[in-house]
């Protein structure tokens, strides 16, 4: 029962009036419909999404789609709840009401009109943003507000404006920004205006976390919101850029909402051919080694998909070729973290091997004769599959004879070139 149970033990009832009719799961949040019936916010609401216009129950039809939260069933509920503890039972949270259209337009209209004072837009935005949080739900009321070109705009009057307050109005407008989706001609305003770009460059060094963090994630959104490959290409031909995301990378650590932005915003800057020898120049070699091991799933993969993609250039191949560690990651992570991370890390060190003899005797070293065989046998990608063959060639005349020798799994392995 999402939100709401442990592992339950089976002696527990859960009343038949504190279920939804339609989930058949424990209430979290029940609201009560223009028939008198009550059920769960998210089950409703997705009944009425998918085009139902009758309540489930009664099938009578529904004249007035708004939702009455049911506060008395909930604090029962949530009395319950506690009183059944000892069973495994989690008191459900006290939900928060979604935001109404015409406090979203009011705050919009108070946080983007510069005849207000500053502290009261400063106030708007940040309703709008604690609204934003809380709810999927409130995230796309605002979005239908135009709320992107309104924030873009405070952004960026105010982000140059050199007195004591006016930054803090840029700051927030950029945390609340980055919490929506841009479309493509957004995205190419942004990229087309080469102060805007700058502006943002400059707070990827800013003595706050969160505004450094703020900017990495609107110059990916930037980035992979366009198809322009020129214009990509202007915005990654910025040192300071490189410069900027590469040491939030390599100094919050321990902020992990800067790790996934910043390697998503590397990824995409490095998706660019022409500018890759500036992320080397800036530390990426290293940088990526020494995190690889502290991203999630698909982070991973971004984040060896990037070290593939430099690998891709001779000095991107010396960089990484150059740390001790670079190989035997790799190694340990095919088929480790998932089918992507395999193929990405196949080709890095397909990339490696073929440069380096000693990429080479290090990989035989830590054991890649073993993970290639099981490799190509594996179900994995037949892109996967064809770079282990290329390294099982490449690797050929650096495993011991006996290994060779004795390898049945070899033996019967077509290794076939691309």
């Amino acid at each position: 029962m999402p939100g709401s149970l442990e592992p339950l033990d089976l002696s527990v009832q859960i009343p038949y009036h504190f279920r939804c009719p339609i989930s058949l799961e424990l209430m979290c949040d029940p609201v009560t419909v223009c028939t008198g019936q009550t059920y769960d916010r998210p089950s409703i609401e997705s009944w009425v999404a998918t085009g139902n216009t009758t309540c489930p129950v009664t099938r009578s039809p529904l004249t007035d789609f708004t939702l009455i939260p049911n506060h008395t069933l909930r604090r029962l509920i949530q009395d319950w709840c506690v009183a059944n503890r000892s069973f495994g039972v989690q008191r459900i949270p006290t939900p928060k009401q979604p935001a109404e259209p015409s406090l979203v337009r009011t705050l919009l209209n108070q946080a983007s009109s510069e005849s207000n004072t500053y502290g009261s837009r400063l106030s708007a935005l940040r309703r709008l943003r604690g609204l934003a949080r809380d709810s999927d739900k409130n995230r796309s009321l605002i979005s239908s507000h135009n709320v992107r070109a309104i924030l873009s705009q405070v952004f960026f009057t105010n982000i140059n404006v050199k007195t004591a307050s006016s930054p803090e109005l840029a700051h927030e407008s950029l945390a609340l920004l980055v919490m929506f989706p841009l479309t493509e001609t957004e995205c190419m305003e942004i990229a087309s205006d080469a102060d805007k770009i700058t502006s943002l460059s400059s707070l990827l060094f800013h003595s706050s976390i969160e505004v450094r963090v703020n900017s990495a994630a609107l110059i990916e959104i930037v980035l992979a919101g366009m198809r322009s490959q020129e214009l990509r290409a202007q915005i990654s031909n910025l040192d300071e850029i490189f410069e900027g995301v590469i040491d939030i990378l390599k100094n919050l650590s321990s902020y992990p909402r800067g790790l996934k932005v910043g390697i998503k915003a590397l990824f995409a800057l490095c998706l660019v051919k022409q500018t890759r020898y500036k992320a080397v120049a800036a530390g990426a070699a290293e940088t990526l080694v020494d995190r690889l091991a502290d991203f999630d799933k698909c982070d991973a993969e971004r984040a060896l998909a990037t070290v593939e993609l430099l690998c891709r250039i001779p000095a991107g191949c010396a960089e990484f070729a150059e740390h001790a560690l670079t190989v035997p990651l790799l190694v340990k992570t095919i088929l480790k973290i998932s089918d992507r991370a395999t193929e990405y890390a196949a080709g890095a060190l397909a990339a490696l091997c073929s440069a380096s003899e000693r990429c080479q005797r290090d990989a035989v070293s830590a054991g890649v004769l073993t993970q290639l065989l099981l490799l190509v046998q594996s179900d994995c990608t037949d892109r996967a599959k064809r770079k282990a063959q290329l390294l099982l060639k490449l690797l050929r005349d650096s495993w011991p004879q006996d290994s060779i020798g004795n390898s049945d799994d070899f033996a019967c392995s077509e290794v076939v070139p691309f």
